[in-house]
């Protein structure tokens, strides 16, 4: 798919879109050592260069909607996203975020929050991840800041 045919595609198309770009997009930064996995990694890189920061994942099972602790570090992060121009997505399904990030995730609690960053000599860069960015653009003016992705199954 070209840029032009991602700019031209209607919303509901876009959010089918989005689980797999955001699945190859998590792959190749995984591959690209281009991940932080983990609430408090994901502060410390935020707090340390946020300039580095490209885009940011929350994910949320049932099982933790009542941590009031994780309620309020995500809305600090999404408040720091905000304020860095930081696309930033939900997802629901923690137990597939794992699978994806793999070995970056040492306990299923630790893909709360997964950053992706862009390598110090900025050798990288990402056709699916550029499709976020726009899927992440079209829902805020849609008034979604924080739009739920759902990645697609094995």
């Amino acid at each position: 798919m070209t840029f032009e045919e991602v700019l031209i595609q209607k919303p509901t198309e876009r959010a089918l879109c989005a689980g797999p770009a955001l699945e190859e997009v998590l792959v190749s930064a995984k591959d690209n050592d281009s991940l932080t996995v983990g609430v408090y990694e994901c502060a410390k890189v935020m707090n340390l260069d946020p300039d580095s920061v490209s885009f940011c994942v929350l994910a949320m099972d049932e099982e933790f909607e009542c941590d009031i602790a994780l309620q309020i570090h995500f809305t600090l992060i999404q408040s720091f996203c905000f304020d860095n121009d930081i696309s930033i997505v939900r997802v629901g399904d923690m137990q597939r975020l794992a699978e994806i990030v793999g070995d970056k995730a040492d306990q299923l609690e630790d893909t709360h929050c997964i950053l992706i960053t862009n390598p110090a000599d900025g050798s990288w860069e990402d056709p699916a991840l550029e499709k976020l960015h726009l899927f992440c653009e079209e829902s805020r003016r849609l008034n979604d800041w924080v739009p739920e992705i759902h990645l697609p199954e094995r």
